[in-house]
């Protein structure tokens, strides 16, 4: 599996592509936009308070647009920054080209940090694919290049597929990432031969007993390898919720964000 290793080198690279230009040569699809077009584009999406947008971004390569939904904090912090939350959507393979908009359950309680979420489509690819690797490295430099972002508070949360990409991402980019708030997930975090991998960046993972889709007992071990490895994980069963109702999670989410402002941040 490849992962771009540092979002902060990536965004340098970002940064020579969008001084330079496209080679002319390369081909006729992107030889009337260039980096430089994308990144004004960027920088003209509406993220005044309170805002709710939803941008299709045009990009100079396959597949030649990016589509995301983008909400800005009700009180934006000119000089010190906003968090910035990364929302990943589930039901990968088969969903919606509007599963970016599915921003309803997490909004509430993000509200209280202040925070700019992106949800961006996975365009049915999974999470952890090099192509949502580097549509999501892409968006997140641009908006740290952009806006009133504080870069040490960047969170990374999903919900079933999601919460897999929550857990991914977390894993892959820990020099990125403050933390990440996984719902209904199921993520393997044994190496090959069958140790434990310890992941650097702290999760806040919470699973129902009832979850139809991807048992508790799976996940509840997982996080206990991970956690003997010496990953920091804050595990949180809730009872009786259904892997289908995500925002039945919401006081569970909203615990999960008090998390990050009195021990991620503090």
């Amino acid at each position: 599996m490849m992962i771009i290793k540092n979002l902060y080198y990536i965004g340098v690279l970002l940064t020579l592509i969008i001084s330079t230009g496209c080679d002319e040569s390369a081909t006729e699809e992107i030889a009337n936009w260039t980096w430089l077009d994308t990144a004004d584009s960027f920088n003209a999406i509406d993220i005044s308070p309170g805002t709710v947008s939803d941008v299709v971004l045009e990009i100079p390569d396959a597949p030649y647009e990016y589509s995301f939904r983008v909400i800005s904090p009700k009180v934006i912090d000119e000089e010190n920054g906003n968090p910035l939350v990364l929302s990943l959507h589930g039901g990968v393979g088969g969903a919606s080209w509007e599963a970016h908009k599915s921003t309803q359950c997490i909004q509430p309680a993000l509200e209280s940090i202040n925070a700019f979420i992106i949800s961006p489509n996975a365009d049915r690819v999974q999470w952890y694919e090099y192509y949502n690797q580097e549509k999501i490295v892409r968006i997140l430099n641009l908006a740290i290049r952009n806006w009133p972002v504080d870069p040490t508070k960047l969170v990374v949360t999903g919900f079933s597929d999601g919460g897999n990409g929550t857990w991914f991402f977390a894993e892959a980019y820990p020099t990125a990432f403050s933390a990440g708030i996984a719902l209904a997930s199921s993520y393997n975090t044994l190496t090959t031969d069958g140790g434990a991998r310890k992941i650097e960046t702290p999760l806040y993972v919470i699973h129902s007993t009832t979850d139809e889709l991807f048992p508790l007992e799976q996940t509840q071990t997982w996080v206990s390898e991970t956690q003997t490895a010496g990953s920091d994980v804050t595990f949180v069963v809730a009872d009786g919720l259904s892997h289908y109702r995500p925002c039945d999670y919401d006081d569970y989410f909203a615990d999960a964000v008090l998390w990050l402002e009195n021990e991620v941040w503090n």
